[in-house]
């Protein structure tokens, strides 16, 4: 066993082995949307994530985490649908049921629920315990880096947006607009992710991957300019 894997085995448990494979048969049994941002490569992102920022909080219940993690977007409306910043909560409301159906520990589900509610950005609820803000950090994780990027292109095209202002990318004589240039997306609401992040491992992670963000818009500019 390596460092990194003795790391990690607190969080190898078969409990967690077991619920993260029916969580994954819940999932499977649910009907499915077009979405590939939000599809069960992004569960496991964050899931991932979000036990890397559990190695500095053994207080936290990694099972309360794991559920919320898989099942955070078990509603998924699109960014501009009016009903996005319910999304959450319809999807907590949802998750109670089929995890009680599982035989899921029922004094875990008030904790899960809230964990869920709080991960989305649009609801805008304040995390009231370590699992959610860890749930919150690992989901937000995803939106950072190399993944990130090809998330915010991904997600744009589907709206219809365009890749970047013609003669302006960085937006320095003209107001950012994310709903309109993909690109303005990473100043609008990306670079700000770092300083939300609610634990300090998210943060060092998402500082991170912000700069990956940045070296990335700067190339992109190079060559979009490039007349």
């Amino acid at each position: 066993m390596n460092a990194a894997t003795a790391a990690l085995a607190p969080l190898d448990t078969p409990l967690l082995q077991y619920w993260q494979q029916q969580l994954i048969s819940l999932l499977q049994q649910q009907a499915t949307d077009d979405d590939g941002a939000h599809d069960l490569s992004h569960f496991h992102r964050v899931w991932a994530a979000a036990r890397h920022i559990l190695q500095q909080h053994s207080n936290a219940d990694a099972l309360v985490v794991l559920a919320a993690c898989y099942l955070h977007d078990l509603v998924n409306l699109p960014k501009n649908h009016p009903q996005r910043e319910q999304a959450s909560r319809m999807a907590a409301a949802k998750a109670g049921p089929l995890l009680q159906a599982t035989g899921f520990p029922a004094d875990k589900l008030a904790d899960v629920a809230h964990a869920i509610e709080a991960h989305s950005f649009s609801a805008n609820i304040t995390p009231r315990t370590l699992e959610a803000q860890i749930v919150q950090d690992a989901d937000r994780m995803d939106a950072l880096g190399a993944i990130g990027l090809a998330r915010m292109f991904y997600t744009s095209g589907r709206m219809g947006r365009q890749l970047a202002h013609a003669d302006d990318p960085l937006a320095g004589s003209r107001p950012l607009d994310d709903r309109e240039y993909a690109l303005d997306h990473i100043e609008v609401k990306l670079e700000k992710l770092p300083g939300m992040m609610q634990t300090a491992a998210g943060r060092t992670m998402a500082e991170e991957r912000l700069q990956r963000l940045r070296a990335f818009r700067q190339q992109f500019v190079e060559e979009w300019l490039a007349r």
